[in-house]
C-alpha cells in the first residue's frame, strides 16, 4: 500500500505540473488535480497534503516581499495559518489510512515518528529539490551559484533517498510486528477560537 517509488513520482510529477499550470485549484480545492492521478486514495491524501505544502512554499516566499504592505503581509498570515492546519490535518489522515491498513503488535517498540510525518517531511524535500533545481540550471545566475547550488541539489537528493528508504523500513517492520506507530494529534491551537486568548478575548470585546 505504501509505494515509496510512487509516491516520490507523484511529487516530483505534481510539482511541476503546479508550477507550469497556474490555474490548477490551490489546496483549499483539493479536489481538482486533472493532471495528476493518484493511484490510491493513500496517494490522493499525499497530492492533497503536498498541494498544501507548496501553496505554503509560495506563501512563505509573498510574506518576504520587501514591497509587500503590512495588509499584504497580515492577509498572507492568515493563509499561511490555514494552510498549516490543512496540511496538519492531512497528515494526521495519512496515518489514520495506513493504521486501518496496518494490524500491528501490541507489543512492538513504539516508534517515535509516524509515517504521515515522513511523507510530509519528503514532501518538503520535493519542493526544496525542484527549487534548487532551477537555481543549479538559472541562465540569469552566476557560475559559482549554479555550481553552489548543484552541490546542494546533490544533497538533497542523498537526503531525500534515505528518508524515503527510512519509512520503506519502518513500514516493513510495522507490517512484521516489529515496530509500531500511534495517531499522534496535533492539537493545534492558533486557530481555535475556543482555545487562542487572542481569538476568544476578540469575540467578548465584539459582543459586548
Amino acid at each position: 500500500m505504501l509505494n515509496l517509488a510512487s509516491l516520490t513520482r507523484i511529487h516530483d510529477e505534481a510539482t511541476r505540473t503546479w508550477h507550469l499550470d497556474q490555474s490548477i485549484s490551490p489546496a483549499f480545492q483539493p479536489s481538482s488535480h486533472p493532471a495528476i492521478q493518484p493511484a490510491s486514495p493513500l496517494e490522493l491524501l499525499a497530492v492533497q497534503q503536498h498541494r498544501a505544502n507548496f501553496d505554503l512554499w509560495h506563501q512563505e516566499d509573498a510574506a518576504r516581499n520587501p514591497q509587500a504592505t503590512d495588509t499584504a503581509i497580515a492577509e498572507v498570515k492568515h493563509v499561511i495559518d490555514r494552510l498549516n492546519q490543512l496540511r496538519n490535518d492531512l497528515v494526521e489522515q495519512i496515518d489514520c489510512v495506513l493504521l486501518c491498513e496496518a494490524i500491528q503488535s501490541a507489543d512492538a517498540p513504539l516508534h517515535s515518528e509516524t509515517p504521515g510525518l515522513i511523507v510530509d517531511r519528503l514532501s518538503i524535500l520535493a519542493l526544496k529539490i525542484y527549487h534548487t533545481a532551477e537555481e543549479a540550471h538559472r541562465d540569469s545566475a552566476s557560475p559559482q551559484h549554479r555550481a553552489r547550488n548543484g552541490d546542494r541539489l546533490s544533497v538533497l537528493l542523498e537526503q531525500r533517498q534515505d528518508l524515503a528508504s527510512c519509512l520503506e523500513d519502518l513500514w516493513a517492520q510495522v507490517l512484521a510486528g516489529k515496530r509500531r506507530f500511534k495517531l499522534y494529534r496535533q492539537m493545534k491551537m492558533y486557530n481555535d477560537p475556543d482555545l487562542n486568548p487572542v481569538l476568544y478575548s476578540h469575540s467578548k470585546i465584539t459582543a459586548q
